[in-house]
């Protein structure tokens, strides 16, 4: 039992280590799976062909077509021009000398205009390069801006169109607003936190001497698009799709199914984008060409570390990390927060966290006459904490494949907000549904 249990948490350091020294995720989660296979005596062809590809294509399957048209969507967004036109009016509103706070709410009004998180990356950065350029801001705090304003506060606030908004709709029985106030205080404690860390520690950068220091590679790019000049929409038509998506979902939810309602929103909300900027672009087939190998990328980065949490999920270790933490004594809802915590942290997903959390915590928590609406917005806000470890599939791809960065420049900062920042939230989200 002591070698299983050294073996489970090895196995999921590896993974951590491995995506730290950038190693491909899927091959750093198939190495921590065998090593969790093997010291804690599952077959490793079952783990491996059965567990890890259920889990991996469980995920595919369940989430592929909504990550799918949210990438369309983005690439609508991006090639019609309509995310710089939210990202100049941004800009002008809020000016290049602010330039993390214009990234964090041009990503955030995308993110809650029902751009997929893991896609937003892809739409923003060319924003936040040219921003960050302009306000000589260090480049390695662009994926911290742009994971603040998509995962932090955006994913778990009532009404997102975010697969972790709706996933505890499926086990609870609630709809995307649930969690009435407190989930409003809560969004409004990370977003006044999590600002002000950020502006801490950019300051503090700047102040010990650095300064907008891009790779080469980025540079080379920049250059490029720099070189083009283009007429781009009005800011009403720019923001009017990310409206009627938020505004389709959480009409529909109220008739069909969360993926349907969420399917149906980014239809409209593609639907609208191209008749009303149809004009702005010519690159219709490189929308759904590159949102359909962006949808790939991000979701089987997703998929390998959700494969691997399903391999982790057949273990002893595992079954006896959730009774002790179905079984914490104290506040009722301490026991979901922490579960749901960990789990999403070991599969380092949110939305695969919940997804192989909520199927076994639901059903004991329903059971306890506890709310559902409370249980469904502290399972979002649980999933948005551990998540974030280097492993994250999105965080690798924000670091990685979108800013040309390295964990040990970049992540830091990540970790701040998107783990600190979020698991004090947390913890107020449980005091506050605890007392009233």
């Amino acid at each position: 039992m002591v070698i299983a249990f050294i073996g489970f948490f090895l196995g999921l350091g590896l993974l951590m280590y491995f995506t730290m020294r950038g190693m491909n995720i899927i091959f750093a989660a198939l190495i921590a799976s065998i090593v969790v296979a093997l010291t804690n005596h599952l077959s490793l062809e079952k783990a491996l062909t059965e567990n890890y590809m259920t889990g991996f294509t469980g995920y595919f399957a369940s989430w592929f077509l909504v990550y799918l048209l949210g990438a369309v969507f983005g690439k609508i967004m991006e090639e019609t021009g309509a995310a710089n036109s939210i990202a100049n009016w941004v800009k002008r509103v809020i000016g290049a000398k602010h330039a993390v706070l214009a990234v964090v709410v041009a990503c955030s009004v995308m993110a809650y205009g029902g751009v997929s998180v893991a896609i937003v990356a892809f739409a923003a950065y060319p924003i936040a390069l040219s921003l960050f350029r302009e306000g000589n801001i260090p480049h390695r705090f662009i994926p911290a801006a742009i994971v603040f304003g998509s995962i932090s506060f955006t994913m778990t606030s009532p009404g997102s169109p975010e697969v972790q908004n709706l996933i505890p709709m499926e086990f609870f029985g609630t709809k995307p607003t649930a969690g009435g106030w407190i989930a409003i205080v809560v969004a409004i404690f990370i977003i006044i936190v999590g600002s002000y860390a950020m502006k801490f520690m950019v300051d503090r950068a700047i102040k010990n001497g650095e300064q907008f220091d891009a790779p080469q590679v980025v540079m080379e790019n920049l250059s490029k698009l720099e070189a083009v000049e283009r007429n781009l929409p009005p800011v009403f038509f720019s923001i009017l799709p990310l409206a009627l998506v938020v505004i389709t979902l959480n009409i529909s939810a109220q008739f069909i199914s969360s993926v349907g309602a969420a399917l149906l929103g980014l239809f409209v909300g593609c639907a609208v984008g191209l008749g009303t900027m149809y004009k702005y672009t010519d690159q219709y087939r490189a929308m759904f060409t590159k949102g359909a190998e962006n949808a790939v990328i991000a979701t089987v980065n997703i998929c390998a570390v959700v494969g691997f949490g399903a391999v982790a999920q057949q273990t002893p270790t595992f079954q006896m990390i959730v009774d002790g933490l179905v079984s914490l004594p104290g506040m009722e809802y301490i026991g979901l927060a922490v579960a749901v915590t960990v789990i999403a942290g070991i599969t380092g997903s949110a939305s695969g966290g919940l997804g192989i959390a909520l199927p076994i915590l639901a059903p004991i928590y329903n059971v306890q006459g506890l709310d559902p609406n409370a249980m469904h917005r502290i399972s979002a806000l649980a999933s948005g904490g551990l998540d974030s470890l280097p492993h994250n599939g999105y965080i690798v791809t924000t670091i990685r494949a979108v800013s040309n960065e390295t964990h040990d420049r970049a992540y830091k900062p990540i970790f701040v907000i998107s783990v600190g920042v979020s698991l004090v939230a947390l913890a107020l989200a449980i005091i506050l549904y605890s007392i009233f």
